[in-house]
């Protein structure tokens, strides 16, 4: 696994930053003569505050050398050297104490709160700011101070935010909007409102934070054109790429650029082209967003930005395996980032460019660095393994000779490579890596600055573990962990230990490896609350830095299992401790998926996994296949037994070329001999191991817990070829997204009460057509005639206003839309088709869970006909399982590829029939798809139609 690293910068610059990403800054109200400035957490502008009275321009000598500590403060503060900004303002605060200047010293807190912050020093950040507002607080209201103490409440908020306490941190800005509106500040009021947007969607109350931008949106229309307002239509587009509006994001930012080249403003052409560039990238249009900044690394008259540009195209490049011009471009940047003054922003782009190196280097089809033959070379020791009498730091070793001391300042870290086949003058790419990772740390550490230090430190560990030098790696990251753990900063603490699950792993040290795995999976479970707050990019880099914790943790623990099982009988429990492990961690994968899906941890668990199938429903089977690169394994959970495993070796990659062919074939009606070829492969590695034990448990349905591509396809359709059945022949089946999400409850205890909507009309919105569905009315109307209680939104009736007017006036407990709509991996792309709108995934939330608490606390079924999973997305299910989480109901029927609507409304008459008789719902699908089977053999007419949740 030596090839799977974690991502620590992102060389993607956070989307919600400007130059010096999340740092702000309050300016001393006592300087008449000095603007003040305050950027905000999501604000790109430096925002003049008010100045303060007049009168006060006569200083004492004292009060002169104070303000010079101040702009001192600021100037490292911006510089990026926080260590040293901490000194100066603590410097600062203890002036103004002694000269009894209590504004100047509460200003100067907070401040100092900011710095510490960039430190992840949090509880002396608390202290400061609760120093601040405690002196502002004290003292005479008056505009001024209402003013600094609106500012100090933002730097507070975002504290709390960075904290992961989203809740406190949005009733905090509301306090400081509340100022900001009675002191009539419009400008800081509407950086305001962008942070409680960044709180809403941490919180997952993505509605609410819509609005808000839109009405931010609006004030900047009204505003007169200037830099200020490119400024701020830059913010807010960086903010809507955090909260997941693509499309609004790339419009917004599109209105700056347009008015940042109108008022000549060439710095905000840059930042807009670079966030453009981000825009594009998350929006996975690659080509695009090269250009976007190649732009504005040209347009950038700021060398940190130019550098950052560079950076991301370089990982652009490298990703999308261009390498000749990642190559070429490296050798630039080398250049580039040699001549920046030492800060923090340097320091991860030293980090960035040399993690670009190392995956460039494991290219073995790049033709300007040719693969290596044989054992990988050794890199020579850059640190110590011991420590330095004075400091508990590692300290560099240039030029591969000895220990130099702290204080070395002058030339560059050469490295030498024991039997290295290259000449010492033309240094390998490894060796560049790890000279520049070397000077990274040596900066890191003159600046105090213990988090870069720690990444730092870790990234040179899995450079050291890349080229298998595990003792070095494992010293290195080790000390690395140690750092990230004393600053308490869980977004890098389980990273290395992640990374030292690796080194242990690929020594064959499994116990210590699933040892070291279990705490990456415990802290990122702590973590997964605030994980969006703390760092925004994990969102867009899941599959690469978050998702591979979980799989190689379950591979480890079901190779142990499947080695030990050959022992004696005192291996067994041990062996079911490890399949419990599994299938926690499998369940708690898919709630990461989700959360990440919707760009913020709003899931929370309802129940122990084995209560439905053990207390309320013993003839119900839950199946976890789970993919791993070289084989299939499936986990199986019958009633009151212990948990099962078994395995298919095969790779990845053909399960998933099975996966993807069978997609293809049941969308084709003429395909059946094809769909029966392919769907037996699957159904022998999932089904077929476990016959005897399904027969001998009397179980009648089948709950899939599904993993990648698997969620793309039917399990209904899997083929037994032996007794020449499909699998809806043997069993009902139900689809569950992991039953810790579930809330069992059998409908047949509940009225069925039917809200009914549809759009039978050819319509076009927001430039894609939708032809008509002509069986809609007969659909909506054989319904009605099977559950008399409905209400009917057919055509212009079905809007959004109208479908929640209906449910607002009656607890309906069955929802049921007949109309298109698209599931994908992208939850911008996720949307039903209302009469005159698309209507996205995260609207549903506040849609579909509106409901009077005294009525009806959720809807029992969502029925979704006519929808479809996007072609082409392998993970387009995904957003099937979040329609069904995010509409709040226990139930989803939904469709997986656009079938004919006319065995769509049979297939929809025969499932109410069978639930009005009170079988449950997954029985009631078995049977609606059998009759429709007996008149239409293809499974292109009955098999798309899946039930996700609770199947009571």
């Amino acid at each position: 696994m030596a090839g799977k690293k974690p991502v620590f910068f992102r060389i993607i610059k956070s989307i919600v930053s400007f130059k010096y990403p999340g740092r702000s800054w309050i300016a001393q109200p006592i300087l008449a003569a000095i603007a003040m400035f305050v950027c905000v957490l999501i604000s790109p502008v430096l925002a003049q505050a008010p100045l303060v009275n007049s009168t006060v321009h006569q200083f004492t000598i004292s009060e002169g050398k104070t303000q010079d500590l101040v702009q001192q403060g600021k100037k490292l503060y911006e510089a990026g050297q926080f260590t040293l900004a901490v000194k100066v303002l603590q410097e600062a605060s203890a002036a103004f104490r002694t000269q009894g200047d209590y504004l100047g010293e509460a200003v100067t807190l907070s401040n100092l709160c900011l710095a510490f912050q960039q430190l992840s020093l949090w509880n002396q950040a608390e202290k400061a700011i609760a120093q601040s507002l405690n002196l502002l607080k004290s003292l005479k209201n008056s505009q001024e101070s209402s003013n600094i103490l609106a500012q100090a409440l933002d730097v507070q908020g975002r504290l709390q935010l960075s904290r992961g306490q989203s809740e406190a941190a949005l009733t905090t800005w509301q306090q400081a909007a509340g100022i900001y509106q009675q002191i009539k500040d419009t400008a800081a009021f509407t950086r305001n409102q962008i942070n409680s947007a960044q709180a809403l969607q941490v919180l997952g109350r993505y509605r609410q934070a819509k609005k808000i931008l839109t009405e931010v949106s609006q004030t900047f229309q009204n505003q007169s054109d200037s830099s200020t307002k490119a400024s701020g239509l830059l913010s807010l587009g960086n903010i809507m790429q955090v909260v997941g509006d693509l499309k609004e994001s790339q419009q917004v930012l599109q209105q700056s650029l347009a008015l940042a080249k109108a008022t000549s403003s060439d710095q905000i052409i840059a930042e807009t082209l670079f966030s453009l560039g981000n825009t594009a990238r998350a929006q996975h249009d690659k080509k695009k967003a090269l250009d976007y900044y190649q732009q504005a690394a040209s347009a950038s008259t700021d060398s940190t930005t130019r550098t950052q540009a560079h950076l991301n195209r370089l990982s652009l490049l490298v990703e999308t395996k261009q390498f000749a011009d990642a190559s070429a471009l490296s050798s630039q940047i080398q250049s580039e980032i040699n001549n920046l003054p030492a800060s923090r922003m340097v320091v991860e782009a030293k980090i960035n460019f040399a993690q670009s190196l190392m995956k460039l280097n494991s290219c073995t089809s790049c033709k300007t660095i040719p693969p290596r033959v044989g054992n990988p070379p050794r890199v020579a020791k850059v640190f110590s393994t011991e420590q330095n009498t004075d400091s508990s730091k590692f300290l560099v070793n240039f030029n591969g000779l000895g220990l130099l001391p702290r204080n070395f300042s002058s030339g560059r870290a050469t490295l030498l490579m024991e039997n290295r086949a290259t000449s010492p003058s033309s240094p390998s790419v490894l060796e560049t890596s790890a000279q520049i990772l070397a000077n990274a740390v040596q900066q890191a550490q003159s600046l105090q600055d213990n988090r870069a230090e720690s990444y730092a430190l870790g990234t040179l560990g899995n450079l050291y573990q890349i080229n298998q030098q595990f003792t070095d790696a494992q010293k290195l990251t080790q000390k690395a962990l140690v750092i990230a753990q004393n600053l308490h900063a869980l977004d890098i603490v389980y990273q290395w230990q992640w990374q030292l699950g690796r080194i242990y792993k690929q020594q064959g040290n499994q116990k210590t490896a699933i040892a070291y795995y279990s705490e990456a999976f415990n802290t990122l479970q702590t973590l997964r609350s605030d994980l969006v707050a703390i760092n925004p990019d994990i969102q867009f880099s899941f599959r690469e830095s978050v998702e591979p914790v979980y799989r190689e943790l379950v591979a480890l623990l079901l190779q142990t299992e499947n080695e030990s099982i050959q022992h004696q009988e005192s291996q067994k429990s041990e062996n079911q401790k490890n399949l419990q492990q599994a299938r926690f961690v499998i369940e708690a994968l898919q709630i990461a998926e989700l959360d990440n899906f919707f760009r913020s941890a709003c899931l929370t668990a309802k129940q122990k996994l084995d209560l439905i199938v053990d207390k309320k429903d013993s003839r119900s089977a839950v199946l976890y296949p789970i993919i791993l690169p070289d084989r299939l394994d499936v986990i199986l959970k019958l009633p009151n037994q212990n948990l099962r495993h078994y395995k298919t070796v095969i790779a990845e990659n053909k399960v998933e070329r099975v996966v993807e062919n069978l997609t293809e074939y049941l969308r084709d009606v003429t395909r059946t001999s094809q769909v029966k070829q392919l769907s037996q492969q699957i159904y022998d590695w999932l089904i077929q191991p476990a016959e005897a034990e399904l027969s001998k448990s009397g179980i009648k349905t089948l709950v899939f817990v599904l993993d990648g591509a698997l969620r793309n396809i039917p399990m209904s359709v899997l083929y037994d070829k032996q007794h020449e059945k499909y699998l809806v022949e043997k069993y009902a089946i139900a689809i569950a997204p992991g039953l810790q999400l579930l809330d069992p409850k059998p409908l047949q205890k509940v009225k069925l009460n039917t809200i009914i909507a549809g759009v039978a009309a050819e319509r076009t919105i927001e430039n894609r057509k939708f032809p008509p569905l002509q069986n809609v009315p007969q659909e909506l109307q054989q319904i009605q005639s099977e559950v008399p209680k409905t209400e009917e939104l057919l055509n212009q009736k079905f809007t959004e206003h109208n479908l929640q007017k209906e449910l607002q006036s009656a607890p309906f407990s069955v929802v049921h839309l007949a109309t298109h709509g698209e599931f994908s991996s992208d939850p911008e792309k996720t949307f039903v088709l209302t009469w005159d709108k698309l209507l996205k995934v995260k609207e549903f939330d506040h849609l579909l869970r509106f409901r009077d608490t005294k009525t009806s606390s959720a809807i029992e079924l969502l029925v979704l006909s006519a929808c479809k999973t996007a072609v082409g997305d392998k993970r387009a299910a995904l957003g099937l399982a979040g329609v069904a989480v995010q509409a709040g109901a226990r139930s989803t029927l939904a469709t997986l590829w656009s079938v004919d609507d006319e065995a769509t409304a049979n297939l929809m008459s025969w499932f109410y029939k069978e639930l009005k008789a009170g079988v449950n719902k997954a029985e009631a699908l078995q049977r609606a798809q059998l009759a429709v089977f007996a008149q239409q053999k293809s499974p292109y007419f009955w098999a798309p139609f899946v039930l996700v949740g609770n199947w009571l």
